[in-house]
């Protein structure tokens, strides 16, 4: 079992050693080559990844064939289509790897019974749902009261990996820009 996501459950939550195993014997490692769809429009999401390496995104397809990237997560964090996972209702996006990733997975009905028999985790799937409320709100607030320029210049200092690490067609489909409008920034 992955170092790392025991590594990660320590220190999101209060669960115990003994907890800890328990709950990461029902994560199953999976390997996938850059962009491998993991999840398509309209299937229902059946797992919650974290990822060991590589980078994974979701994203949604406009009705013009057009990018809109919602997040992006990278070696040492989770990802997943959470209101699909949640709802067990098909998705509006998709889910895909934009590196080569080493992910573990586990899948929902193990999730769900983890949260009713252990409190720690269900505490820990709280934080996680409040945390994406609040990461959501603020890309939300950014598109709203910032310019393209300043929604670079945040990212560059709040999360500087993103720019180097992701494609200009990612990073402007992250940012809500065109390509032309990035190019054009960073080039300043």
């Amino acid at each position: 079992m992955s170092f790392k996501l025991k590594h990660y459950l320590r220190s999101q939550s209060n669960l115990d050693e003994q907890q800890i195993d328990k709950i990461a014997e029902c994560f199953k490692k999976k390997t996938a080559k850059a962009n491998t769809i993991l999840l398509s429009e309209g299937e229902t999401c059946k797992e919650f990844y974290f990822i060991n390496s590589g980078c994974v995104r979701t994203f949604y397809i406009t009705k013009q064939g057009h990018e809109k990237t919602r997040y992006v997560a990278f070696e040492n964090s989770i990802v997943t289509s959470i209101a699909s996972f949640i709802s067990q209702q098909p998705s509006f996006e998709f889910v895909d790897t934009l590196e080569s990733s080493e992910l573990y997975a586990i899948k929902h009905d193990d999730f769900f019974r983890l949260v009713s028999e252990l409190p720690e985790w269900e505490k820990f799937y709280r934080t996680l749902l409040e945390t994406a409320y609040i990461y959501q709100n603020k890309k939300i607030e950014n598109l709203v009261t910032l310019t393209a320029k300043e929604r670079f210049e945040k990212l560059m200092n709040d999360h500087p990996k993103y720019v180097h690490r992701l494609s200009n067609r990612i990073l402007a489909s992250y940012l809500d820009i065109r390509q032309e409008t990035l190019s054009r920034i960073k080039s300043k």
